[in-house]
């Protein structure tokens, strides 16, 4: 076995991420196996002490045994369009880290770039906040929240078959390979969710998992329409019908028209 070299590059998490896909695919495996055997296991223990001691939890030891993984997907890398002090297109709304594409991080949301926007961003829209703060009026208060005839939910195992059929959904037609077949499939799909969603929705009082399935539905439509419309692969976005990088970069930016619901 070949000595471990700490020298070594690691690749892009991209392209690690489809090579697992396609070893899975291939084999019809759960899962693929990273072995650590070859180092030494101070060096395991003392560089990754956190992976570590979570791996013995499950009764694995980095330094002995191979270690079962698969791989997991960021479906988008960007975000809320926001400003330098890190606000977004509503006054006073501002959004710093993973939820916020502000351009510090490219392609493939690596971990250095997160870290790198979390820490700028936030303090550039706490400090924005600061200063703003000092010169609001005390808001008037909110009257009490009226449901109208809306009843007390009485399935809640629609909102988590919703739930659990958006999740899969996105992993087998908005995963880490995409194609547009597979992404016409989504969109389809998202659509009758949306709108099994909005019905439940309008004729039930509100419950936090309902809110947070509806917000799961509108960022759902919001990266398969994104997927859709960009025509290249680039990072983590990985199609198929359009393997080549195009010359020029182009953001791809959605805004809402529809007011309806």
């Amino acid at each position: 076995m070949p000595a471990y070299d700490e020298r070594a590059d690691l690749a892009p998490r991209d392209i690690v991420a489809r090579a697992i896909d396609v070893e899975l695919k291939r084999s019809g495996d759960d899962c693929v196996y990273v072995d650590c055997t070859a180092m030494d296991p101070h060096f395991i223990r003392s560089r990754f002490p956190n992976i570590s001691e979570r791996c013995a939890e499950y009764g694995f030891d980095m330094a002995k045994d191979p270690l079962p993984v698969v791989p997991a997907a960021h479906y988008a890398c960007g975000g809320v369009r926001t400003d330098l002090h890190g606000e977004t297109d509503i006054t006073n709304l501002f959004a710093a880290g993973e939820v916020a594409s502000t351009g510090l991080h490219g392609a493939n949301r690596l971990a250095s770039n997160s870290l790198l926007e979390g820490v700028v961003f936030a303090r550039a829209a706490a400090e924005e906040a600061i200063t703003r703060s000092a010169h609001l009026e005390e808001p008037p208060p909110l009257p009490r929240w009226d449901p109208g005839r809306a009843s007390d939910p009485t399935e809640a195992v629609l909102v988590n078959a919703n739930w659990d059929e958006i999740r899969r959904m996105m992993w087998n037609y908005v995963g880490i390979v995409r194609s547009n077949k597979r992404l016409a499939r989504a969109r389809r799909r998202i659509e009758l969710l949306q709108q099994e969603i909005r019905e439940y929705y309008w004729d039930f009082k509100l419950t936090p998992d309902l809110v947070e399935l509806r917000n799961l539905a509108t960022v759902a439509k919001l990266i398969i329409e994104s997927a859709l419309t960009r025509k290249e692969t680039r990072g983590l976005h990985y199609t198929v019908d359009y393997p080549d990088l195009a010359p020029i970069a182009i953001d791809t930016l959605l805004r809402r028209t529809d007011r309806g619901e």
